[in-house]
């Protein structure tokens, strides 16, 4: 198409003529500027210089460039009415014949998705973009390349239409497929769901049948154990009206017997006070004056034996439960022997009190005579005053002493003093209610305490350990215990109360530990043995407890004075009375028995690791003034036996090497005098520890050995 010069005049002469126009544009297409090829699709931010390096080419697009380049000179310039009959071919045709060439009948029959209608279709409506755009824009027809350009694009147009169609035909299939699969689906799960109703209903069926069937079984079963039960609750009910009246029966005969058992007791507990009472009465000490050939020893053994008699009638029936009539009529018997035995003394002191009347009237005379001698003689000389030169002898005691030595109570009553006084300086400590004041008691208490729990003969480091932290804490420094920090200096009252508790804790150990395990008193004596010699006020609480529990360690009898409780006189004798019942006879000579050893095995051991030059703080003298001591005391029932062979097998080795000779002559002392004592006041129940101080006393004395005590430490303990 043509397009004609506009105007004429003035018009011309302003605006360029579209040949001029053509002549820039392709000037500017042989550029350099032009030779860039151009894309208004570019994505942004692409480098625009990357089409020079490419070989030079004619953008696909450069038709609708140059359509919208020259917009403004078209439509500015009317078309010429005086086209050739080629130009003025409507746009229509010219546009149906360049997308027939771009798209030819051929390759749109070979497309799956293609059909006569459809290609007519879509090829109208591409005529129609087309013939809209060039109406919008009418221009000159492309060249070849803007033909070619246009016809591949209209290609993909309708390339891209094809593939919606086609894939819409898809999802329509797809579509399709899946609800036919999904109502396959469906009939298939109705025709489960229903067979499995089937299935259930048959279940519950025979469920139901079985039930029903067990229901009436166990309906049948029920009846008869109902009947069974009717029986046996006759039975029952019978045998238990039966067992009623047995029981009410029994209680009211076990009421009897308590009633006439209790009744019983308060009389042997009436006759024992009695005794004593009456055994109070003979004291060989108290010689009168006046009548200096009097000897109430006899009479004060054969009170000890009587009382002695009783007390262990007493114990074993109190073992026993309660005592019968027959230990009534014994103990009866016993008390009118007692008091026959009071009428005997008190007969001899009148006789003995008339003799001495007769003897002093008769001395009377005789002064009387010299008188009248001396008045007679008067012219004489006088004699001489006649002094005194010989030793008054003293009459040989036929009996044993039933008190210790007055030097002896003296020195316990000076432990007992001491504790007394340490109990009262931490007073402050000890009934303090301030929380803080009772974390630290209690803090120094386990310190003190729990070392003493951990002695033991597993190695000899260990020991020493265990003695270590002992002698620091009582040296005021600080000790772990509980996993804290602890020294008696946190309180001004803790050194007082950690000696004290120590002490009782060792004692404690003695009664508690060494009595159910022999060989554990040497441990435990070593490591006191050692504290003693460094903290000797802990040696004198040592045996203030242990004297104020085992009253034989002093050796000291407590007698029963009037006013006092039964109660209280067996706490005195060492039993351990809870709820006014006494402790068994057994357990009060095992608790004994292990305080003894421990006392046995302090006074022969040192600590090694002391200093070798002091003498022991404690040592074996004392265990011969003990055991001189108990030989000059009259015998108890069980109790001597028990305590002489425990003390003799614990330290009898260390007394033997030290005083040799005299060691044996008071062995065989024991055999010859003292044992046959014992075995007078020995019951047949009490054999038992007689039989083993027997046995002892015969196998040291035929082998003259005393073998070393089982669990004593030797050399290589310490090492270990």
């Amino acid at each position: 198409m043509v397009v004609a010069e506009g105007g004429s005049g003035s018009g011309g002469n302003k605006m360029p003529s579209e040949r001029q126009r053509w002549e820039t544009l392709e000037a500017l297409k042989r550029s350099s500027k032009g030779q860039l090829s151009y894309c208004p699709d570019w994505p942004r931010g692409e480098d625009i210089l990357e089409g020079c390096k490419p070989p030079l080419k004619l953008s696909s697009y450069s038709g609708w460039v140059l359509a919208r380049v020259n917009a403004q000179s078209i439509q500015e310039t009317p078309v010429s009415r005086s086209s050739t009959p080629n130009e003025s071919t409507p746009l229509k045709d010219q546009l149906s014949s360049l997308v027939k060439t771009a798209s030819p009948a051929s390759q749109l029959d070979s497309s799956p998705l293609s059909s006569p209608a459809l290609s007519e279709t879509k090829t109208d409506e591409n005529v129609n973009l087309l013939e809209t755009s060039y109406k919008a824009c009418p221009v000159v027809l492309p060249s070849k390349v803007t033909e070619i350009e246009g016809c591949i694009r209209m290609y993909e147009e309708v390339h891209k239409l094809r593939g919606k169609e086609g894939l819409r035909q898809r999802q329509e299939q797809q579509e399709q497929l899946a609800k036919a699969v999904s109502d396959m689906a469906n009939e298939q799960l109705k025709r489960f769901d229903e067979l499995k109703e089937l299935k259930q209903h048959q279940e519950y069926q025979d469920l139901q049948e079985v039930m029903e069937k067990s229901s009436k079984e166990a309906q049948g079963q029920q009846e008869k154990l109902k009947e069974e039960h009717r029986h046996r609750a006759k039975i029952l009910n019978l045998k238990l009206c039966e067992a009623e009246q047995q029981r009410q029966h029994q209680e009211e005969m076990e009421r009897l017997r308590k009633e006439e058992g209790q009744e019983r007791l308060r009389r042997l507990y009436s006759i024992q006070e009695e005794v004593l009472q009456l055994n109070q009465q003979i004291d060989p000490n108290s010689r009168h004056k006046d009548l200096p050939r009097i000897d109430l020893s006899a009479y004060s053994n054969r009170g000890n034996q009587i009382c002695g008699l009783v007390s262990g009638l007493i114990r074993t029936t109190s073992e026993r439960g309660f005592p019968s009539p027959v230990d009534v009529v014994n103990t009866e018997r016993v008390l009118q022997e007692m008091r026959g035995l009071i009428s005997s003394m008190q007969q001899e002191i009148a006789s003995a009190v008339e003799e001495k009347k007769r003897r002093d009237e008769e001395e009377e005379r005789e002064r009387q005579k010299e008188l009248q001698k001396k008045e007679q003689l008067k012219a004489q000389a006088p004699v001489p005053a006649q002094h005194p030169g010989g030793k008054q002898q003293k009459e040989a005691s036929l009996g044993l002493q039933t008190k210790a030595e007055e030097s002896t109570m003296q020195w316990y009553q000076e432990l007992q003093d001491t504790a007394d006084q340490c109990v009262f300086s931490f007073s402050g400590i000890a009934d303090c209610k301030d929380n803080q004041v009772k974390k630290i008691k209690m803090d120094l208490q386990k310190a003190a305490t729990i070392p003493v729990s951990q002695i033991s003969t597993i190695a000899g480091s260990q020991l020493r350990e265990i003695f270590d932290k002992i002698n620091n804490l009582l040296s005021g420094k600080s000790v772990q215990s509980g996993g804290r920090m602890v020294s008696v200096t946190q309180h001004p009252q803790g050194l007082d109360f950690v000696y004290y508790k120590l002490a009782e804790k060792f004692v404690k150990q003695g009664e508690e530990e060494v009595a159910s395990h022999h060989e554990a008193a040497f441990p435990i004596a070593v490591v006191a043995s050692g504290i003693w010699e460094i903290h000797p006020r802990v040696g004198d609480l040592i045996l203030a407890h242990l004297h104020k529990k085992c009253p034989y360690s002093v050796p000291f009898y407590p007698a029963f004075k009037e006013g006092t409780s039964m109660e209280d006189y067996q706490r005195t004798l060492g039993y351990q009375v809870t709820d006014s019942k006494v402790e068994q006879q057994d357990n009060f000579l095992k608790r004994m028995s292990g305080m003894i050893r421990l006392y046995a095995a302090i006074i022969q051991l040192r600590w090694p690791y002391g200093n070798k030059q002091g003498t022991h703080p404690h040592g074996l003298n004392h265990g011969w003034r003990w055991l001189a001591q108990m030989l000059n005391m009259e015998p108890l029932a069980d109790v001597t036996a028990t305590l002489l062979f425990d003390f003799l097998e614990v330290s009898g080795n260390a007394l033997m090497k030290q005083y040799q000779v005299q060691f044996w002559k008071m062995m065989l002392l024991i055999r010859e005098d003292y044992f046959p004592r014992i075995e007078a006041i020995t019951s047949s129940g009490q054999m038992g520890s007689l039989m083993r101080f027997k046995q002892f006393l015969e196998k040291c004395l035929q082998k003259q050995e005393i073998p070393l005590p089982k669990g004593s430490l030797q050399s290589s303990f310490w090492r270990s």
